[in-house]
C-alpha cells in the first residue's frame, strides 16, 4: 500500500504541470470561437500555448518544418500515467473509505453529470 500511495504521489507530481498545461489551455481553447490553424498567426504566447495543445508544435517565425512525433510520444506516456494515477486513485479512495457507496457515488456522478450537461445542450 505504501509503494502504490509513493508511486501515486510521484506520477502525479511529474505529470502535474503538463496536465495543468493541458487543462488550462483546453479551457481556453473550448470558451475561444476564433481559433487560428496557421502557426504564422499566432500572435500572443496564450494562442503559441493553445497551438502547442492543439497542433504540437510551439509556433515560431523562423522554423522551416516542425516534428510534433517526441512531443506527442510524452503525450501519450503523460495520458498513461494520467489513467495509472486515476486508477490508482479510485484503489485508494476504496482502501480508505469505510462506506464505499460513496466512492461509487462520486464515481456514478463523475459519469453522469458530464453527460446530462452534453445532453442538455444538444439541439433536438
Amino acid at each position: 500500500m505504501k509503494r502504490i500511495r509513493q508511486l501515486h504521489l510521484h506520477l502525479g507530481c511529474f505529470f502535474a504541470p503538463l496536465l495543468l498545461f493541458y487543462v488550462g489551455t483546453g479551457w481556453y481553447q473550448t470558451l475561444q470561437v476564433d481559433r487560428r490553424k496557421n502557426p504564422a498567426e499566432a500572435e500572443s504566447v496564450l494562442r503559441k500555448l493553445v497551438a502547442v495543445h492543439t497542433d504540437q508544435i510551439y509556433p515560431a517565425a523562423f522554423a522551416n518544418s516542425w516534428s510534433p512525433a517526441v512531443f506527442k510520444f510524452l503525450v501519450v506516456v503523460m495520458s498513461i500515467a494520467l489513467i495509472a494515477t486515476t486508477l490508482l486513485g479510485i484503489y485508494l479512495a476504496m482502501r480508505a473509505m469505510r462506506r464505499r457507496w460513496l466512492v461509487w457515488a462520486s464515481l456514478i456522478l463523475g459519469v453522469l453529470v458530464p453527460a446530462f450537461t452534453l445532453w442538455l445542450g444538444a439541439k433536438r
